[in-house]
């Protein structure tokens, strides 16, 4: 356990976890326990437009910052971003926090803490690209072999906050539920609003991407053998990628990040690369197929659930390599090695063989 961080009762917190979506998941239950610690505190969080559909609305937020990194990147050649971009620091300044916690642990995202002037900025003691140095106080943490959410539990024992119960709370609403079964009723199948399998083949790098083909032989043996017709889904940059596998329903960029929690609260099956929406299904306890390749499952990997992890062990694997000319790792995982941990990851029913 690392010394404590005295906090004497913030009254605003400021949360740093701006990206990406399986990092905002593992930040969920940390804003847990700082509710709960501090239930009568201001807390905002800073995140990219991107991930914000995660957290808007959230229930034990009150605020949400967004950081368009995007256009403040442009700051140092237009004029009108880096306007922007000085207005956004102001506005850090002006919200006059008591308590930041940067669990980014990156230059960016540390002079973020540091330009908010608050008296208290904690952060990683082994973050990256100089980022200690703007903290006021550092928390101890393992990196190898240790998940993120461990690391982000050691920071909330860090400030007070206990490390249970780890439990993940999202802003998903009644409408973003109506808004799913409306697409699932349109299909002419329906058998898809009974039961499905969701199928999440996209990821941020190439590399740990399961190959198309063998998503696509899953279709007819996962509605033959378990009964589960197939929703395939993802962001609106892998409609190309999804377009290959002749799901029953491809909801590929049709849903918010809301809808699509909404989308895999009700998922029989969720099978899926090492991704964010993989964490999302992780999270919700669905019963999952999760693959992996050139990644530490240990380090990335499903909090708390390595029941649901399919790799294969080889001498390269795993490299972290977004670059790879033979992808062994993926490549040689087949469709039967995967229903084969379909079987063991579905509960019992009696209508499967």
């Amino acid at each position: 356990m690392s010394a404590p961080v005295p906090v004497s009762d913030p009254g605003r917190i400021l949360i740093i976890k701006p990206s990406a979506i399986g990092d905002v998941v593992h930040t969920l239950p940390f804003l847990n326990l700082l509710r709960r610690r501090y239930p009568k505190a201001h807390i905002a969080w800073l995140v990219t437009p991107a991930c914000a559909g995660l957290i808007d609305g959230h229930p034990q937020l009150d605020e949400v910052i967004l950081f368009d990194r995007r256009q403040y990147g442009l700051a140092w050649r237009h004029p009108l971003a880096a306007l922007n971009f000085v207005g956004f620091l102001r506005r850090l300044r002006r919200e006059r926090f008591d308590l930041v916690i940067d669990l980014q642990g990156l230059f960016r995202s540390a002079f973020f803490a540091f330009e908010t002037r608050a008296p208290v900025r904690v952060g990683f003691s082994n973050a990256r690209e100089f980022a200690p140095a703007f903290y006021t106080h550092r928390v101890p943490v393992h990196t190898m072999e240790q998940h993120a959410i461990e690391r982000y539990l050691a920071v909330a024992e860090a400030i007070d906050c206990g490390r249970s119960p780890v439990e993940f709370h999202f802003p998903t609403k009644d409408e973003d539920r109506a808004r799913v079964r409306e697409l699932l009723t349109a299909n002419r199948d329906p058998h898809v609003a009974n039961g499905y399998a969701v199928l999440l083949p996209g990821t941020n790098w190439p590399t740990k991407r399961w190959p198309a083909g063998h998503f696509a032989a899953l279709v007819p043996i996962l509605r033959e053998r378990f009964h589960l017709p197939t929703i395939v889904a993802g962001s609106p940059s892998e409609v190309e990628l999804c377009s290959q596998i002749p799901a029953e329903l491809d909801l590929t960029g049709k849903t918010t990040l809301r809808q699509l929690v909404a989308l895999l609260e009700g998922a029989a099956l969720v099978i899926a690369n090492d991704s964010g929406p993989m964490h999302i299904a992780a999270a919700l306890g669905r019963p999952l197929v999760t693959l992996f390749g050139p990644t530490n499952p240990t380090r990335t990997g499903p909090y708390d659930r390595p029941e649901t992890v399919l790799r294969l062990d080889i001498p390269c694997s795993p490299c972290y390599s977004r670059r790879c000319s033979h992808q062994s790792c993926l490549q040689w995982l087949t469709p039967e090695h995967v229903l084969t941990h379909v079987r063991q990851q579905l509960p019992r029913n009696p209508l499967i063989p």
